[in-house]
């Protein structure tokens, strides 16, 4: 396989993208001079070296736990648990929310074989058994998959008595 085949590969791994859209990506990439095609690997690389799950909630960062996390002015009672840190971003910026988080890492699919375990569930189990926490929201997907993991975890904290679980609000705005 030549390398301009393995670069669409890889791009048309990544959520969202096609063969075509890689292709695309591609040879504008070939078109881009050296210095910026070296920048955007190098740029990979140090994310690669660098950027790993907080030790807390599962975000993405530098550090061993997220600033989020750290802030002491966060609200240790309140838990939203997200399907991914892309979730936690969006929420981040259009919600007041001052709890924490938990981001799962993906959600339940049976038939693509990704079982709880392949979840960060031992997170969410740990914040829990710290005491803390009294509210959970579950901000998860409203997809098949999302649904069946909310109702996973819905189960999974009915058996936690003075914790409440909630779930986000769907569908459309009235008015």
């Amino acid at each position: 396989m030549s390398a301009l085949e393995t670069l669409i590969g890889e791009l048309a791994r990544l959520p969202g993208i096609g063969r075509k859209t890689a292709q695309r990506l591609a040879y504008h990439l070939l078109g881009q001079p050296r210095e910026r095609m070296d920048a955007l690997a190098a740029a990979l690389q140090v994310v690669s070296e660098r950027v790993h799950p907080c030790t807390e909630c599962g975000q993405p960062t530098e550090d061993g736990v997220c600033p989020i996390c750290r802030d002491p002015r966060r609200d240790p009672t309140l838990l939203c648990i997200v399907e991914e840190a892309s979730a936690l971003a969006i929420l981040e910026k259009a919600v007041a929310f001052r709890g924490r988080y938990v981001v799962l890492g993906g959600r339940l699919s049976p038939l693509d074989g990704i079982g709880p375990e392949a979840l960060r569930i031992g997170l969410l189990e740990r914040r829990l058994e710290a005491g803390d926490v009294r509210e959970v929201i579950l901000a998860t997907n409203s997809s098949l998959e999302g649904e069946a993991t909310a109702t996973y975890l819905h189960q999974l904290l009915a058996a936690r008595p003075g914790v409440k679980v909630s779930r986000l609000a769907r569908g459309l705005p009235v008015g």
